[in-house]
């Protein structure tokens, strides 16, 4: 069953076209990556999807409920974690949870138990009364992830929900989202510039480029779409003509003195394929990952810096009514 459902849905700005026909189907309880370069669109289809903006044209569908013409229901359905720290760092992580709890409604003799259940899934009950400010950033980003589940939404936005941590801090909120999938059954929308994250965390992918999906699949199927393993030759002079003769070689590309093939059942025909080419300076071979499918479909390398869109931009489109 779909959860989310877009229907040639679209968003311009003047004469910028930022999400451009786009049809989607999410599934109840699936982790969902939208990947894309900075400026492809994953922040202003999230922004739609979040009632934060207003389609140009097209339609979307969230729990059932259409984005524009039911946008309180929608807002009900949904939880968001922005990138940036949202949470107040003057109050204590008990009543951030309590004032959000409040906000969405959440029935007076329920508050107590939710906010106990949220704050000992991600591991923060004993530091519950302590203000904000005295967490960690790996800590911050797990109650921000606790006040996302307090009203029990059906769907939960994760807008680079890592950014800026630690490798550790990083693989504990990792722990934290997978056992939220399984806990609380909620469907997870995350955007992430850390392919390895997409990989761990989502059942499916879907890269976004000039507004459109230009490929969507699991991580493990789109790896396998590029067909094998990839081999990078240092060389000065590659005889690639007789390379390129070669059955089992997929893709060649030759930049700067480094050969890069691809390379069906690499573990085999390296041998021959070292006879071929010619005089090697050193070897490197493995398996693809992620990053080289998003460079294959986008032709970019995922940058880190400067990510699409901000916290206080996201305000403004709410309280303009774009």
């Amino acid at each position: 069953m779909s959860i989310i459902r877009t229907e040639n849905l679209s968003k311009s700005f003047g004469s910028i076209v930022a999400v451009d026909n786009l049809n989607l189907e999410i599934s109840e309880g699936e982790v969902f990556g939208l990947l894309g370069p900075n400026g492809a669109g994953k922040t202003t289809t999230i922004h739609m999807l979040a009632t934060l903006l207003n389609p140009s044209s097209g339609r979307a569908f969230v729990n059932g409920f259409d984005v524009v013409k039911q946008q309180g229901d929608v807002r009900r359905s949904i939880g968001i974690v922005f990138q940036e720290p949202s949470s107040d760092d003057i109050l204590t992580g008990y009543e951030n949870l309590k004032l959000h709890a409040m906000m969405y409604g959440v029935p007076k003799e329920s508050v107590e138990k939710r906010i106990f259940e949220a704050l000992e899934l991600v591991d923060l009950n004993d530091r519950r009364n302590h203000l904000v400010r005295t967490y960690s950033g790996g800590m911050r980003r797990r109650l921000e992830l606790a006040r996302g589940l307090i009203h029990r939404p059906k769907v939960l936005f994760l807008d680079e929900p890592t950014l800026g941590l630690d490798p550790q801090s990083r693989e504990h909120i990792w722990s934290y989202i997978i056992k939220m999938v399984k806990d609380e059954g909620v469907t997870i929308i995350l955007t992430t510039h850390y392919m390895e994250e997409a990989d761990m965390l989502c059942n499916r992918v879907g890269i976004i480029d000039l507004g459109k999906i230009v490929v969507i699949d699991s991580p493990t199927n789109l790896k396998k779409m590029l067909g094998g393993d990839i081999i990078r030759l240092k060389m000065t002079n590659p005889n690639i003509e007789a390379v390129r003769k070669l059955s089992y070689v997929k893709n060649i590309e030759f930049n700067d003195n480094l050969l890069t093939l691809m390379v069906e059942d690499a573990g085999i025909h390296l041998p021959r394929l070292l006879e071929i080419v010619g005089q090697v300076e050193s070897v490197e071979m493995r398996s693809p990952t992620l990053n080289d499918v998003f460079l294959r479909y986008t032709g970019k390398e995922i940058r880190t810096a400067s990510p699409e869109g901000g916290f206080m931009e996201r305000v403004a489109a709410v309280r303009s009514g774009r």
